[in-house]
């Protein structure tokens, strides 16, 4: 129905009174079951989108917290941002807070494309995850409204960032793969001015560093512009073109690393008794790929549920808590990685232990 519903629509459908159907938003326990039940399925049936008119006047608070995202990380088959998205979503019900998702394109204007409840502050706060314009963040800043970057940290300022362990996390990939006994690693990357992608590169050249390795220019690749398997794909095929051999690589994200592998596999390089592969975010496809993908596990779900908890505090406070919180990573071994062949002494070492480690079998 409507999209205008008020709370009077709710309370004349409900058979009950204004302020009964208040009681029942606000989780009030002096309502019976049978009156909320009849309650919720009104406000089901005219997709009543409540503006906590109540608390609002006493608050000044609208009870809403809007979240943004570019198009394409959307709209991308493997949903890593709406897990994030989802992890806000549970958390909020415990603050009886709404989330009000949207979407603007990677071209930002702000006179074209500013969200509506900026426009019309109808957020208490906000929440921005992965690639934010600058045009968008400086927006922000600049209503002064509580907010929380979430896998993304803006250049321009110190904001409130909650992230991965992005640098722990490739430092355990590539460790992993020393530990094996290889000693040519590649990296594979795109978007390479996106701060994890960056933090990714930064711990790949740690983790060689650290075991005395070469810093190998011709097995970096890191020009393309995003992190889909056709950019992996267009990356290894740069790689391989170069003749550069390299019996390992590292790519920035599961996606370009699956994109890796289709390319390796028709060139006719077994994985892992030719490359050994390690990904990077534990999306879903990769424990589907032939052979199962090594990765860093990432719990999206936290990620946006620390995001959340970090937002209310912000809100609750009135005020701002800049700098950046972690959250933690876990290198889980599957079957895309393996000693290089001919090696004798690729083994585990408890090197790994500095982070979360787990076989997965599966």
């Amino acid at each position: 129905m409507s999209q205008g519903a008020t709370i009077k629509d709710v309370a004349q459908k409900a058979r009950v009174s204004e302020a009964t159907v208040s009681l029942v938003l606000n989780n009030k326990a002096s309502i019976r079951e049978e009156t909320r039940q009849r309650v919720l399925k009104a406000i089901q049936q005219l997709n009543y989108h409540p503006r906590h008119v109540a608390r609002g006047l006493a608050s000044r608070k609208s009870g809403n917290i809007g979240f943004i995202l570019t198009d394409d990380h959307f709209s991308r088959a493997e949903p890593f941002y709406t897990k994030i998205f989802l992890g806000t979503e549970f958390e909020s019900r415990k603050y009886q807070y709404y989330i009000l998702l949207t979407t603007i394109p990677r071209a930002f204007h702000i006179e074209t494309d500013l969200p509506r409840f900026l426009r019309d502050r109808n957020v208490d706060g906000v929440l921005l995850a992965g690639h934010v314009p600058t045009a968008l963040s400086e927006h922000v800043l600049q209503l002064k409204m509580p907010h929380v970057f979430i896998d993304f940290s803006p250049r321009h300022k110190q904001g409130n960032v909650v992230m991965m362990d992005n640098l722990l996390g490739a430092t355990l990939a590539v460790r992993h793969l020393i530990d094996l006994g290889h000693h040519r690693i590649a990296f594979i990357g795109g978007d390479i001015t996106h701060p994890s992608i960056a933090k990714r590169l930064e711990g790949y050249q740690q983790a060689l560093l650290e075991a005395q390795l070469p810093i190998a220019d011709e097995l970096i690749e890191s020009a393309e512009s995003d992190t889909a398997p056709e950019d992996g794909l267009r990356a290894t095929e740069k790689l391989l073109s170069r003749r550069a051999p390299f019996t390992a690589l590292f790519a920035a994200n599961d996606a370009m690393a699956i994109g890796a592998m289709q390319c390796l596999q028709k060139h006719g390089k077994q994985i892992p008794a030719k490359v050994s592969i390690v990904g990077f975010d534990d999306i879903e496809a990769g424990a589907h790929t032939q052979p199962p993908l090594t990765t860093i596990r990432v719990d999206k779900e936290e990620l946006g549920a620390v995001a959340l908890r970090r937002l209310m505090e912000m809100i609750e406070t009135k005020k701002e808590l800049p700098g950046k919180v972690f959250t933690p990573v876990e290198l889980v071994v599957r079957q895309s990685t393996a000693p290089p062949a001919g090696a004798t002494n690729g083994k585990l070492v408890s090197a790994i232990s500095t982070g979360k480690y787990n076989i997965d079998q599966g």
